[in-house]
């Protein structure tokens, strides 16, 4: 698929200045949108929207389907009268880190409080807009809803230490379940109503404003999640349910032990005797949420690094052949367009491009990976063609302040002398370097837009404490920065095309 040459922005919502200490779908992303407008640009970039599984990483999520509660607007709730709009104001903290301890603590009892109004009061358009969404996405949401209700009675637990006959889903234990978890179960039906509700407003308003979503499709799901407990068959479990093999990456220069993930690895058998009916499931919503979505670690489908789950480490794991070309067929077939591109970055071998390149689907180059050895020139703009979507760094990557004055000696003078003088900061430097690429869509994350130095990090890769918490200032979205990017976007021939607009739409939440 050829994707319009466009640029934007990489900004995960939770990073939006909302009140409540966490960014959300309310007013801030409004003012966010506007911005990109202003400057001229075609996208906005977010990180996989589901619920936190294990920490608060987007891409550790209950649900490959269901929407991120903390993402909900309290004050768009109080202005469709689920919530009384002195409770949407209690929490006002709208600058700072986010405190996702803290945060859970004070929204989630307030979102409970707005379904319950609901259930109560909604007549009319919102209670029938609300049956429709339950009769359409009952494929995944009854799962999803039953789950998240037992995993709290559990107390956050595995789900194979729940008692076996849940664990095992036996008819009259979840019957049961169901008859006991029915008003936990209907809140959650209602939480999830609201976030894909206010998921659509943003949507609807961003297709007036001519911007396309960019979505991120984690390819391995958590194993404490309704997926691989609704779905047992399709995953690599024993007798006892746990995990037989678990996904990672075999070590490289980064790390001599490699990257050990832990996510149960698919049954790609069983998965191809069923059509891969549950992928394409996965990725038909997904292409229904966004425009366009980021493959994650796509040379899985082609090869991916098997790891007995008795082990601590990934050295001692293999590679096994995935489901390849097959797979991309069925999802031609069954989706028409693919809408996808791929992340293929790190070492990737030749049968993982000839993957990519046959089913026409993009790859991606980062720039701060380019002036390193002669071998990482793939990643600099003058090797870049229209099938690459370029990135100054991604939300993995220190901002390209703080990775220029934390590089050696080596780097500097390498980017120095591709990128020239730089009197207005490093960081516009490679957005000038991105955005005059032949690449398709030119990205840049938000701090670097802002020029804003380490402090600024989103997330450091194999750690697990601090990640995914950084807000930008409100008020740091200026005109002048608008008018910068809109007048780089318009000579580098990357201006927003036109997109159909559906009629106007009412939305409950």
């Amino acid at each position: 698929m050829s994707f319009p040459r466009s640029t934007g922005i990489l900004l995960h919502p939770t990073s939006l200045p909302s009140r409540g200490g966490v960014g959300d779908f309310g007013p801030a992303a409004y003012e966010f949108l506007d911005f990109l407008s202003q400057a001229r640009q075609g996208l906005w970039q977010v990180l996989p929207l589901g619920p936190p599984a294990n920490g608060d990483s987007p891409y550790s999520s209950t649900s490959a389907f269901a929407g991120n509660p903390l993402l909900i607007s309290l004050e768009r709730l109080a202005a469709h009268g689920w919530l009384d709009a002195s409770r949407s104001t209690d929490l006002s903290k709208a600058d700072g880190p986010v405190d996702y301890d803290e945060v859970r603590a004070q929204k989630l009892p307030l979102l409970i409080e707005a379904s319950h109004k609901f259930l109560e009061s909604a007549q009319n358009g919102p209670r029938s807009r609300f049956d429709r969404f339950c009769a359409d996405n009952g494929w995944w949401l009854e799962d999803f809803v039953l789950y998240d209700a037992l995993r709290t009675r559990y107390s956050g637990q595995l789900w194979r230490l729940w008692p076996s006959d849940l664990a095992r889903r036996q008819e009259n234990a979840l019957e049961r379940a169901r008859a006991e978890l029915a008003s936990e179960m209907a809140v959650a039906r209602v939480t999830q109503f609201f976030f894909w509700e206010q998921w659509r407003s943003l949507r609807l308003y961003c297709a007036r404003k001519s911007i396309r979503v960019v979505g991120d499709i984690a390819i391995f799901v958590d194993y404490d999640s309704a997926d691989v407990w609704a779905n047992r068959e399709l995953f690599r479990l024993r007798d006892d349910l746990s995990p037989e093999v678990v996904s990672g990456v075999p070590p490289d220069a980064f790390s001599a032990t490699g990257q050990r993930w832990g996510n149960p690895l698919y049954r790609w058998d069983i998965m191809r005797t069923r059509g891969f009916k549950w992928w394409v499931q996965r990725l038909r919503w997904a292409t229904q949420t966004c425009d366009f979505i980021r493959l994650d670690h796509f040379r899985g489908f082609a090869q991916f690094w098997e790891i007995p789950a008795s082990e601590e480490t990934a050295v001692n794991g293999r590679w096994v052949d995935g489901p390849r070309d097959e797979f991309f067929d069925k999802l031609h077939q069954e989706l028409g367009g693919l809408p996808f591109f791929a992340e293929d970055l790190g070492y990737i071998t030749p049968d993982v491009h000839a993957l990519r390149e046959k089913h026409k689907i993009p790859g991606m180059a980062v720039l701060q990976f380019g002036f390193g050895d002669p071998g990482a020139h793939v990643y600099l703009p003058h090797r870049l063609t229209p099938d690459r979507v370029v990135y100054t760094g991604t939300h993995d990557n220190d901002t390209t302040e703080g990775w220029w004055k934390s590089s050696d000696d080596y780097v500097r003078r390498m980017a120095g002398a591709y990128l020239g003088p730089a009197e207005d900061g490093i960081h516009w430097a490679m957005i000038r370097a991105a955005q005059t690429s032949a690449a398709s869509f030119a990205v840049a994350p938000l701090q670097d837009v802002l020029g804003l130095g380490s402090e600024a990090r989103f997330n450091v890769p194999s750690t697990r404490q601090g990640n995914f918490r950084w807000r930008y200032t409100a008020g740091s979205l200026t005109t002048s920065l608008a008018e910068k990017l809109a007048v780089l976007a318009e000579v580098t021939d990357r201006l927003p095309q036109g997109l159909s607009v559906p009629p106007d739409e009412e939305f409950a939440a």
